[in-house]
């Protein structure tokens, strides 16, 4: 029996990954890194099953945790394969535009714009209300870390 579109529906296909997920995930002595191994683990789990779903990570998110792919200390989420989102022109004016209006960091605008950008979007994260407020009203999930 194969999956049909309805049967989809509940599935995130991004899963985005704010400064503390990002944290979390690379540190095994983190507090909440089993918590944010456990759902990145279910995203791969339905990789496998052929269930589009991605991990991914705003640039800027990136640079402001300091998440150099060519250091082994990232070893770890590399392995994950969690794809980076450019600041590309179309994300930058959106996230500049968020950043105006909102006054939040240049990686939490990044990260607002790449879920504004995205259909079905989860967000691991430490602050909540943070990402309701980077969502402006679009239907999101929240993962709390």
């Amino acid at each position: 029996m194969g999956r049909g579109p309805d049967e989809r529906r509940g599935v995130s296909r991004v899963i985005l990954l704010d400064n503390e997920a990002v944290r979390a995930l690379a540190d095994p002595a983190h507090p909440k890194h089993r918590r944010a191994v456990s759902h990145t683990q279910v995203a791969v789990s339905r990789k496998a099953r052929a269930v589009p779903v991605n991990i991914a990570v705003p640039t800027a998110v990136r640079v402001a945790v300091g998440w150099d792919r060519t250091l082994p200390s990232w070893a770890f989420i590399n392995r994950l394969r969690v794809a980076d989102i450019p600041l590309d022109p179309s994300h930058a004016n959106a996230a500049a535009s968020l950043r105006n209006r909102t006054r939040v960091s240049v990686a939490d605008a990044h990260l607002g714009a790449a879920i504004r950008a995205a259909d079905q979007v989860t967000v691991l994260t430490s602050d909540p209300r943070d990402m309701l407020v980077l969502a402006e009203g679009k239907r999101i999930e929240v993962v709390a870390l």
